[in-house]
């Protein structure tokens, strides 16, 4: 769909996990939902977040890939690896700096949102956005998110690492980029919880 983009906006997601069945349904992923989809923090709130592949301007995953399995079209989407040439040795998985690709044991073959392209290669939305009540997985034209206070960035930080993509993150008015570092995370736990 030519003028389209899509959208993370994960102070939207309500945890309904809609988005997840219906990834199951696309054709391309054969029975099996390729959403990341994660509680905040469980214990404290119940936020939840629902993500698709940001496919990155140079992915990772295909730089990792010993066998040339992991492609990237012409329209910037990466593709799940190619079954003849995957061995399915994970490189990718841990390569990923978003934590996306997902081994499939019973296939032996790596798998990840693919934007639905069997239905976006003719001119439908990714399942997940067409489910999606509450538009945190939106895959609209940039007009139509203009309207929202949240500004849309597609630039990543990981430590020093500037990671580029295809998918925007909603993030608050005025971020011009997401910066995320483990290290940011890491904390000691007094009461061991």
């Amino acid at each position: 769909m030519f003028g389209y983009e899509f959208y993370v906006d994960p102070s939207r997601c309500i945890g309904c996990q809609s988005c997840v069945t219906a990834c199951e349904e696309c054709e391309t992923h054969r029975g099996h939902s390729m959403i990341n989809f994660d509680f905040i923090d469980r214990s404290e709130t119940i936020g939840a977040a629902a993500y698709v592949c940001w496919h990155c301007d140079d992915p990772t995953c295909a730089q990792v890939c010993p066998s040339d399995a992991i492609k990237k079209g012409e329209d910037g989407i990466v593709q799940s690896a190619l079954k003849p040439r995957c061995i399915a040795c994970s490189n990718c998985v841990l390569a990923c700096p978003f934590g996306i690709p997902k081994l499939i044991p019973e296939y032996e073959q790596m798998m990840k949102c693919d934007m639905c392209y069997d239905r976006t290669s003719i001119g439908k939305k990714p399942m997940c956005a067409t489910v999606c009540p509450s538009q945190a997985l939106s895959y609209v034209r940039p007009e139509d998110i203009a309207a929202r206070r949240e500004t849309p960035s597609n630039v990543f930080y990981f430590g020093n690492q500037k990671i580029t993509t295809q998918v925007y993150m909603m993030t608050p008015p005025e971020t011009r980029s997401v910066s995320l570092d483990i290290t940011e995370f890491i904390w000691e736990n007094p009461h061991g919880r």
